[in-house]
């Protein structure tokens, strides 16, 4: 498996992000200037998918299940072309959220096609897009897997009530990850980060849309209605472990290779790449705190003017078929938004792969899910205030 699964260590925590397209667009519309929105009329254009049997699909670097022997072929996609006769032109050219925002947002905002009917990007980038009215609305009529199967934890999101324009693709969780054998004690609680002994081996990740949610968390906040003096509070009290020498450092997704070598101890982390560093050090450990974790989404979304919508709706939901589900979760083991795929890979005779099904970062057990909880996002307004003030934190 590999150790990133979607992303290289720093493209996702960069300046851009927090100044780039998104904040421009945000100005122009706090200024009563909706010069990027697009209407529900202007969206869709007649669709091809009836006569052309094919769409384009923008997903993220290895991001999908590969076969062992041959890693160009893509054995679920391969059974959907077969079983669909849709030929899908799939191309892994996301490696950062706003980066991607960039390349296809001129087209967006002129009402033009971008080249692609489905892509995959994060939930807080695709809110974005649902708020500009850059996206189509999924067609439930074609979807009854995702109607069926899609976890509830995941169906009504803040910036997408009832998942009208998104569809997770796979989930998974902002967590602490510590090593528990070096440290020698659990960490239960976002807390256990600022004791003593831990001074200098701490790290936190550096994305504002990444790292907010869990450490206001900490603090009892209800993330799904958080306000800017929850924000200013856990600013205030980052700075001060800054200054105090508790944070070593803030980080990509190169956290990783900190907790490996023992330099950190305990960091904020995703669940799915802690899955991954456990295969080879079971000492690292993965924890919800009880105060709750952030469960987030990168999501599937057809954008405007997609000529071949039907054909996109279609391979939605073949990707919610629980048994298509289990043999990606089985690949990507990211938290896993079909359920319902868990018993198919608890029947299954290999007893690793059976093994998945119990893996609660993969299904989260019930207690877990109690304490799991989708943010509320930071709006266009909200966000050049914010991201001034953090990364000034975070050296950016």
């Amino acid at each position: 498996m590999p150790l990133t699964p979607r992303t290289s260590p720093l493209s996702r925590r960069t300046l851009l992000r927090a100044l780039g397209g998104g904040v421009v667009l945000g100005g122009l519309a706090g200024c009563g200037v909706p010069a990027a929105y697009v209407s529900a009329g202007d969206r869709a254009i007649p669709d091809r998918s009836a006569t052309d049997k094919r769409l384009t699909w923008a997903n993220w670097p290895l991001y999908i299940d590969t076969d062992d022997d041959d890693s160009t072929r893509r054995p679920t996609l391969d059974a959907f072309e077969k079983r669909t006769g849709i030929a899908v032109d799939y191309v892994e050219e996301i490696n950062d959220n706003d980066e991607f925002f960039g390349k296809i947002s001129p087209a967006l905002m002129n009402h033009q096609q971008t080249g692609r009917d489905l892509i995959v990007i994060s939930d807080w980038m695709c809110a974005r897009f649902v708020r500009l009215g850059w996206v189509q609305e999924m067609d439930r009529a074609k979807q009854p897997n995702v109607t069926k199967y899609l976890d509830p934890l995941l169906r009504s999101p803040a910036f997408d009530p009832g998942r009208r324009y998104t569809v997770p693709w796979q989930s998974g969780i902002t967590g602490i990850a510590y090593n528990r054998r070096k440290l020698g004690r659990e960490i239960r609680h976002v807390k256990d980060l600022w004791a003593s002994d831990l001074k200098g081996r701490v790290t936190l990740l550096s994305g504002l849309d990444e790292a907010f949610a869990l450490l206001m968390q900490g603090n009892g906040v209800d993330i799904t209605k958080w306000t800017a003096d929850d924000f200013d509070e856990v600013c205030d009290q980052v700075e001060k472990h800054v200054r105090s020498g508790q944070i070593r450092r803030f980080t990509g997704n190169d956290y990783t290779k900190d907790l490996v070598t023992g330099d950190v101890l305990a960091c904020q982390a995703y669940s799915g790449d802690v899955i991954q560093l456990q295969a080879d050090n079971p000492d690292i450990r993965f924890v919800v705190p009880e105060e709750g974790a952030e469960l987030w989404s990168d999501s599937l979304m057809i954008p405007d003017r997609a000529p071949h919508k039907a054909n996109a709706d279609r391979l939605v939901d073949y990707y919610y078929d629980p048994e298509v589900a289990a043999e990606l979760a089985a690949w990507v083991n990211y938290v896993c938004p079909v359920p319902a795929a868990r018993e198919v890979l608890a029947a299954s005779k290999d007893e690793d792969t059976a093994a998945l099904a119990e893996n609660p970062l993969i299904f989260p057990d019930a207690e877990m899910r109690e304490r799991l909880v989708i943010a509320r996002d930071i709006t266009s307004k909200e966000r050049v205030g914010f991201a001034k003030r953090w990364n000034a934190i975070v050296g950016l």
